[in-house]
């Protein structure tokens, strides 16, 4: 009897020491998988960021140039555009990293410094060739304090989209930033997000697409141009069709 109890009992340890076996293997592998994808993930990331330095390298170049551009070449900006892929890159990195990430405030910095850059070479535009370009200023927080920012985000980003000659810049109001925080002094915009600056006055509160479009008659405006040009292009289409 006590050999058949021995018997028994070395049977469980093996069966307990193949399972686990099987379990650190298991275990291991999907460790490993885990640490393979975070890797991936992280260098992705990080060519991510190194193709934002040189953006924002050449973005620097492209304002001490286009200062000196007469008023014909300004009407061909680019800039702009390069501000949004820059804007949607971060966006990225930032909900990779998440917002406390170091190297993300570094780079919305850097951003934030472009952007205001371009809103000043804006000024000089206007100032210079008469022109009136349309632009919005927005201030938004991302923490946690801000229940529309992230609704009036899409509002804007949907403008954008629909407006190319609409230029929006978008700043972290909490961004620890000098020039930054000379702007907001300038502009007086007190902590009350989110906030959207129009032709230098602030406006609180989510604001819908019809209500930017009264408070900017000149998007307005630009719809029932492109409507117009629309229904003229399908009338065009129409009658060539039919002949």
């Amino acid at each position: 009897m006590p050999f058949f109890t021995n018997g028994m009992t070395n049977f469980d340890w093996k069966k307990y020491a193949v399972v686990f076996g099987i379990t650190v293997i298991i275990f291991g592998t999907a460790l490993y998988i885990s640490n393979f994808a975070n890797q991936k993930r992280l260098q992705e990331i990080q060519a991510i960021e190194d193709k934002i330095a040189i953006d924002i390298l050449s973005s620097e170049t492209q304002f001490s140039l286009l200062a000196e551009s007469s008023c014909v070449d300004v009407n061909n900006l680019v800039l702009s555009e390069e501000l949004n892929s820059l804007s949607e890159k971060l966006s990225f990195t930032e909900s990779n990293l998440g917002t406390d990430n170091t190297e993300v405030i570094k780079l919305k910095r850097y951003y934030s410094l472009l952007q205001i850059k371009d809103y000043l070479l804006m000024k000089k535009v206007r100032e210079k060739c008469g022109l009136k370009p349309l632009v919005i200023l927005y201030f938004y927080s991302n923490a946690g304090d801000c229940n529309e920012c992230e609704k009036l985000g899409y509002v804007l980003t949907f403008l954008r989209n629909e407006y190319p000659e609409l230029r929006v810049y978008s700043f972290d109001y909490n961004l620890e930033l000098s020039a930054l925080r000379t702007l907001k002094n300038i502009l007086r915009i007190r902590n009350d997000l989110p906030v959207v600056v129009i032709n230098d006055k602030p406006y609180y509160g989510f604001k819908e697409i019809e209500e930017f479009e009264k408070i900017m008659p000149e998007l307005y405006a630009l719809r029932l141009k492109a409507e117009k040009e629309k229904m003229a292009t399908s009338t065009n289409a129409t009658s060539t069709k039919k002949k």
